[in-house]
């Protein structure tokens, strides 16, 4: 069975794949159909491998979404379900063409190789400012 370090590091792989391709079913796999996506602020917390896969569509689609986008992890920390990084996200606002270039973090607990848990904080206001969205 895969450890939490090995499905996180997988998933992150795959992100800027379902971006630039929409192709998600290698990506799905690793989310359990009950996985709770604890987004925080005004988002709140998203249910269901329905809510992921609705999340990623929003990512790609012509007014919110993004295109050529990678992650890099520059800091991970795991146990046997538990994995945490550190990241530096890069993307270009498709309706507006310009860049962006964040840190964030994020965690997933994995039970039976796949993410049953979810959080995640992105800088969003050096992204909005960068994207002359503030």
């Amino acid at each position: 069975m895969a450890t939490a370090s090995e499905v996180h590091r997988r998933i992150v792989a795959l992100y800027p794949e379902v971006i630039a391709t929409g192709r998600m079913d290698d990506a799905l796999a690793l989310i359990d159909p009950d996985v709770i996506d604890h987004r925080g602020g005004a988002d709140g917390d998203h249910h269901g491998r329905r809510a992921w896969r609705e999340k990623w569509e929003q990512a790609i689609s012509g007014e919110t979404g993004f295109h050529d986008v990678s992650v890099t992890v520059e800091q991970n920390v795991a146990t046997d379900e538990l994995s945490a990084n550190v990241y530096l996200s890069r993307g270009t606002h498709t309706a507006t063409g310009r860049r962006y270039e964040v840190r964030g973090m994020d965690m997933i607990r994995v039970r039976d190789g796949r993410i049953v848990e979810h959080w995640a904080i992105r800088d969003a206001v050096a992204m909005d400012h960068q994207l002359g969205l503030r």
